[in-house]
């Protein structure tokens, strides 16, 4: 196996290279005081007159190497906004491009625009065109934590804001070509009267898989945006005073088997809301809604809880919340603000004030009604100071109040960056939690350091969370531990033009004590070590393997609603006892996004632990991916994801899930698509045993007793459809429809019996003014 790759190190075919690596850092756009019609066309004369950005270099899989396709940005701005033309030059074959539906373009060859308006090196808002113009943006920020569960990481882009700007793009004899333009009152500015803002384009080639950046950037930094470059002398421009106001009307109607066979009842819930929102100036954004409505989104994918240890993660999608989410971020997702879940009200202000970021949300949360019917109000701060390059620290405040029930955090956290490939982080926390007027207290705590080198990174984290820490507005997967870790890293890369192009090598050790027994220095209740490896071929092909090893105690804590029962049929507690070892392999592959489609598939197997129950398993988990793009309107995406578990002291199958998604997709026309979107689950769960006596195992009933573990089953199958016409962020027009359906076979799709549905109508409208000049 070593040899092979050896060799593929060594083979190396000469790459096209249409422009040296030259090392563009800085450009000065041309101020023209005229107005375009954004119709994708570069000809026009003004155009003539930019700022030409070239000289890109490859930045992935491998950096410090021209880049092998050719790109020409250019750049001018007036009094109210800022111009972009891209010019990408695709000798290599297909263009991928696809009229898809906004932020949904990330198949497709694309380029991105980074812009750092406060020059915070950590920050920046993000616009991504694909060759036809449609739009993805949001924001990047590469401060905070890593969100378990969550499809966004720091550093990674966050699509979840939309602004307002305008985009066109057609495809070409020797590309494409984009025009773009970027109001300034969409973006946020200190008041100055010369702005130089930091600027990096991102370019996506999906025909190799290659990202490609205007200024060089290396992989031996702790920081992406900080390798920016910069876009110097914009002077008097206007962002003027927004102010949106985002009225919603919505009708959900939701249906229910009545007691006469065959019939069915209807409820109608009909609800007027609203959204508004004013730009104070250039850098402040007071945001308010009363019954927000957050039907546009799409349900989460249903994930598999295999591991009783841990809360399931799901990320923030509602577009109130997200605008400006950024500012809220906190290490150890200290803000979860899906913890809101329906609010009656809420007000949020967010900005920036010379060199402190300031975020203040306060909700009034009618979905989290107490039995009393009283409303926790929820009030979360969010203050951040720059401390030096790319250096902060940083304040959070957080309560829910109401319902017999008051919960408070309160704490700090600094991120230093030294050198260039150095962070440190620290943050400290305590929470304080009243209940029928009992209160308790806890910290939380954590260290991080960190070096991003070319070839050798580690990450040395140590993370400790009282039992008697709670966040009611936060997420915290598992409390009451201390878990050290260790991870380093080793990457390799190939010669240019080599069939193998990067190996990432990750060596991660870990362990978990219960909290108390870390500082009494008892034994470990849980380590693991593994190796996580990610080869990367040439054109885009990617291969994952990931061995892994642990021993695990059980902490008796978390059985505390389980019984088991004497040979006399006495209950007693449940108390695991002993170490248990796993032994796990985890193998995937990806293919490169080919003109019509992309597949990927995965499996996890291996000896391990139900730590529902603390018996000894077989594992077996499969998962594949497939998404079609049989023209440029129409898009399919299936995924499967399935888990089983075999008890190996009697061969029972005792828990398996099977998940089967599809999403069919039709773009009609730009802001108009059709979604039609299938979802089967099927699981069964056999009744828990005691691994040491193979008695039946006794859960609480929710009162003050223990009934015997029963086998559980559930096949459903969840159908919706959306018509959705969106011509711009805040006027939508939403017409859906959803069922369930239930059957006794698991997908049989035989004998399906309809248990819910439910219609919804979604109208709304944006009315945006831009006032006098600043």
């Amino acid at each position: 196996m070593i040899l092979p790759l050896v060799i593929a190190f060594q083979l190396a075919a000469p790459p096209a290279v249409f422009h040296a690596l030259k090392g563009q850092t800085e450009a000065r756009a041309p101020r023209v005081d005229t107005s375009i019609t954004i119709d994708g066309r570069l000809d026009k004369p003004v155009w003539r007159r930019a700022a030409i950005l070239t000289g890109f270099s490859q930045y992935s899989p491998v950096d410090q190497r021209p880049a092998p396709d050719s790109t020409e940005i250019l750049v001018w701005y007036s009094k109210t906004s800022l111009y972009f033309g891209v010019r990408a030059f695709e000798p290599h074959g297909i263009v991928r491009a696809t009229l898809a539906d906004r932020d949904k373009i990330s198949n497709d060859d694309n380029v991105e625009f980074h812009l750092d308006t406060f020059r915070e090196g950590r920050k920046a808002f993000v616009f991504i065109v694909n060759p036809f113009g449609v739009q993805a943006d949001g924001t990047k920020n590469e401060g905070g934590g890593f969100i378990p569960g969550a499809n966004v990481a720091p550093g990674q882009n966050d699509l979840s804001a939309d602004f307002q700007w305008e985009s066109k793009g057609r495809l070409t004899d020797y590309g494409y070509e984009v025009e773009i333009r970027i109001p300034f009152s969409s973006l946020r500015y200190p008041a100055a009267a010369e702005h130089n803002w930091g600027l990096q384009i991102d370019r996506h080639t999906q025909h190799n898989g290659y990202e490609e950046t205007w200024t060089p950037a290396l992989k031996a930094s702790a920081s992406f945006i900080a390798q920016e470059g910069t876009l110097r002398g914009i002077t008097d421009i206007t962002h003027g005073q927004v102010l949106e106001i985002n009225p919603e009307l919505t009708d959900a109607i939701a249906g229910n088997p009545s007691a006469t066979p065959d019939a069915w009842t209807y409820t109608s819930k009909l609800q007027l809301g609203g959204n508004v929102k004013w730009g104070i100036g250039s850098n402040l954004v007071l945001n308010g809604t009363i019954k927000p409505d957050f039907s546009q989104v799409e349900a989460d994918a249903t994930q598999i809880a295999t591991d009783a240890r841990f809360a399931l993660f799901y990320p923030e999608k509602r577009p109130f919340f997200v605008e400006g989410s950024e500012l809220f971020n906190v290490p150890n997702t200290l803000v979860y603000t899906r913890r809101i879940s329906q609010p009656d009200a809420a007000l949020k202000l967010t900005g920036k004030l010379g060199k402190n970021d300031l975020a203040i949300l306060s909700a009034l949360d009618a979905g989290s009604t107490t039995p009393n019917g009283e409303r926790p109000l929820v009030d979360i701060v969010r203050l951040q100071r720059d401390i030096g390059p790319q250096s902060t620290a940083g304040l959070v405040y957080s309560d829910r109040v109401g319902g017999g029930r008051d919960n408070t955090v309160g704490g700090a956290d600094v991120h230093i960056t030294f050198g260039k490939m150095y962070f440190a982080q620290f943050q400290g926390l305590m929470s304080s939690t009243t209940t029928g007027g009992a209160t308790r207290s806890g910290p939380m705590w954590e260290a991080v350091v960190d070096r991003t080198g070319r070839a050798f990174g580690f990450h040395y984290n140590v993370l400790g969370i009282s039992p008697n820490f709670v966040t009611d507005n936060g997420f915290v997967a598992r409390t009451g531990v201390v878990q050290p870790g260790i991870a380093n890293r080793y990457s390799w890369y190939g010669a240019p033009g080599a069939f193998l192009e990067r190996i990432n090598a990750y060596l991660r050790t870990s362990g978990t004590w219960r909290y108390d027994d870390f500082f009494a220095g008892r034994e470990v209740l849980e380590e693991n070590a593994g190796v996580n490896a990610q080869i990367t071929f040439r054109g885009g092909w990617n291969i994952s393997t990931n061995p892994g090893l642990g021993s695990y105690a059980f902490d008796s804590t978390a059985y505390q609603s389980l019984r088991t029962t004497t040979a006399g049929g006495t209950a007693i507690a449940f108390v695991p006892r002993g170490r248990r070892s796993n032994q796990l392999m985890n193998v995937g592959i990806s293919t490169p996004q080919f003109p019509g489609f992309a597949a990927s598939v995965g499996t996890t197997f291996g000896n391990d632990i139900d730590f529902f129950e603390a018996s000894a398993v077989t594992r077996a988990d499969y998962s594949a991916s497939l998404d079609l793009r049989p023209s440029d309107r129409l898009r399919v995406s299936a995924t499967y994801v399935s888990s089983s578990f075999t008890r190996k002291s009697d061969g029972t199958n005792i828990l398996s899930t099977r998940i089967p998604r599809v999403k069919v997709e039709y773009q009609l026309a730009r802001p108009l698509f059709v979604r039609v979107v299938s979802q089967y689950t099927a699981s069964q769960q056999q009744p828990l045993l005691d691994p040491a006596s193979g008695r039946p195992l006794l859960v609480s009933n929710g009162g003050s007793g223990f009934t015997a573990s029963t086998a559980q089953a559930a096949n459903t199958l969840r159908a919706d459809f959306l018509v959705s016409y969106r011509p711009n962020p805040g006027t939508v027009v939403f017409v859906g429809y959803g069922n369930s359906l239930t059957e006794s076979d698991p997908l049989a799709f035989q004998r399906l019996r309809r248990t819910t549905d439910g219609f919804f109508v979604k109208l709304s409208y944006l009315f945006r003014g831009v006032g006098a000049a600043d």
